[in-house]
C-alpha cells in the first residue's frame, strides 16, 4: 500500500507484529529458515533491560526496583506491572523502547541479509512501524488464540483475555499493515510467506 523512499545502500526493514498467541514466532522462523535476518525485539528488550546498565539505572529511577538480589530481573514483577499497571506499562514502554531502537539500528547495520524482519509485539503501539518499509501482522482467530495461551501459559480464559485485551485491537493492526498473513489451522502458512519473501527480495534490489 505504501512504499518508503530509501536511501541507497540501506537495508529494506519488516516490521513484523500480532497479536499474543497469534503465530508471528512461527512465521520468524520461517523466515529464518530462508536466511534473512530476523531481529526479536521482546528478547532484545529483555536482554537489554538485564544488561545495559544504563537503561537498568533510569527503569529503577522511573518505576522502582524490578530486579532480584542477585542483579537479575525479576520477570514476574514486570509481567504484573505491563499487564495489570497501564501508568507504569507505558512509563516502562517509553524507556525500553528507544533503547530497543537503538540496538536495531546498529544491528541492521551488522547483518549479512537482503532485507531484515523486526519482530515485535508492539510496533504499531510504540509508533516503530512507521520507520519500517512494510509491515506485516499474523492474525489469528480470536478463540484460537485464547485456547493456545491457555494451553501455552497454564492460565485461566479469563486471565488470557485479559493478556490479549492490553495490546491494540487485530481490526487496528490490519489498517496499519501492508501485508496480513492468515494463522487460522486451515490456510497455510508457508505459501503466505514465500509469496512476500520474493515480493520482498525484489523490492530490497
Amino acid at each position: 500500500r505504501r512504499i518508503h523512499l530509501r536511501r541507497k545502500k540501506m537495508k529494506l526493514k519488516i516490521g513484523l507484529t500480532g497479536g499474543i498467541s497469534s503465530g508471528k514466532s512461527i512465521v520468524a522462523e520461517i523466515f529464518k529458515t530462508l536466511n534473512v535476518a530476523v531481529y526479536n525485539s521482546d528478547y532484545r528488550a529483555k536482554w537489554l533491560m538485564q544488561n545495559d546498565p544504563e537503561l537498568k539505572k533510569q527503569l529503577i529511577e522511573a518505576i522502582g526496583n524490578i530486579y532480584k538480589e542477585d542483579g537479575s530481573l525479576d520477570k514476574e514483577l514486570l509481567r504484573k506491572y505491563v499487564f495489570a499497571d497501564p501508568g507504569k506499562r507505558e512509563i516502562i514502554n517509553s524507556i525500553v523502547h528507544p533503547a530497543v531502537n537503538k540496538d536495531f539500528a546498529q544491528w541492521t547495520k551488522k547483518v549479512n541479509s537482503k532485507y531484515v524482519v523486526k519482530e515485535s509485539a508492539l510496533i504499531f503501539e510504540s509508533g516503530n512501524y512507521k520507520t519500517m518499509d512494510f509491515n506485516i501482522v499474523v492474525y489469528s482467530p480470536l478463540e484460537l488464540r485464547i485456547k493456545r495461551l491457555m494451553i501455552r501459559d497454564y492460565i485461566t480464559r479469563d486471565v488470557a483475555i485479559q493478556k490479549i485485551k492490553v495490546q491494540m485491537k487485530d481490526k487496528e493492526k490490519i489498517k496499519l499493515a501492508d501485508f496480513v498473513i492468515i494463522n487460522d489451522t486451515y490456510t497455510p502458512i508457508l505459501p503466505q510467506v514465500l509469496n512476500l519473501h520474493k515480493f520482498f527480495l525484489i523490492h530490497a534490489i
